[in-house]
Formats: C-alpha cells, structure tokens, sequence
C-alpha cells in the first residue's frame, strides 16, 4: 500500500493506492477520509531581489502568462504588472499603489493560488 494526500478544489483526502501483482486486484480499500486543511503553498520561485514593503498578491488561481514589469521600475497604482490566465480569460494584476518594483516572485508559466505573493514593491 501507498498513501498519498490528494487535493481536490481546495480540500485534502488522505488515500491509500494498493499495488497489483500479476493483475489480480485485492480487496477494495476503505473509502478516503478528510484530512486536515492544507498548508500554505511554498513560494514559486525566489524573488530576484530583496522583498519590498508592498505585495502584489494572487486575486484567483491561475497560470502566469506574462510579467509587464521590471525589478527596479518605477510604477504608478494601476500599472500592469503580470498577466494571469484564469479560466481561459486574462486578468492584468496591476500595482496597488504608486511605487518601484522589488521583487517578481513568479516566472511565466508557473500556476498560483489566490494570495499567492507574485511581486513586491517599495
């Protein structure tokens, strides 16, 4: 037997997967249980920089597509900072405030949840 947590929209189950020999399948393990909430997911990639005082954080998950912005760059509240896909659309993440980009803490491509840091600012 191998036990695995699986995590379906959000929620943990602790399973157990029973390995066949020759094709024959053993008796039917119990049904899943719930586990318990799951942590925080760690961080995707290390920032570039030093972290800045203002987060730009996840609104929904989703996959980056594209970052607008540069560490360094100076940015007014409303600037595009990262293109999100979520459900087949893309959102712009904008900057919540005026200010320089720290740190892009994502790369394109990498999936992340809501709350999720994805840049900060200073």
């Amino acid at each position: 037997m191998k036990n695995y947590r699986i995590t379906v929209n959000g929620t943990a189950y602790d399973v157990q997967v029973e390995e066949l020999e020759g094709g024959v399948a053993a008796p039917a393990a119990p049904a899943p249980k719930k586990a318990a909430p799951k942590a925080p997911a760690a961080p995707k990639a290390a920032p570039q920089t030093g972290a800045g005082s203002i987060e730009v954080s996840a609104p929904m998950p989703g996959k980056i597509l594209g970052i607008k912005a540069n560490v360094g760059q100076s940015i007014k509240k409303g600037d595009v900072v990262l293109i999100l896909e979520a459900m087949k659309m893309e959102n712009e993440v904008v900057a919540p405030e005026d200010g320089t980009v720290a740190s892009i803490n994502v790369a394109v491509g990498d999936m992340v949840e809501p709350g999720d840091v994805l840049a900060t600012m200073n």
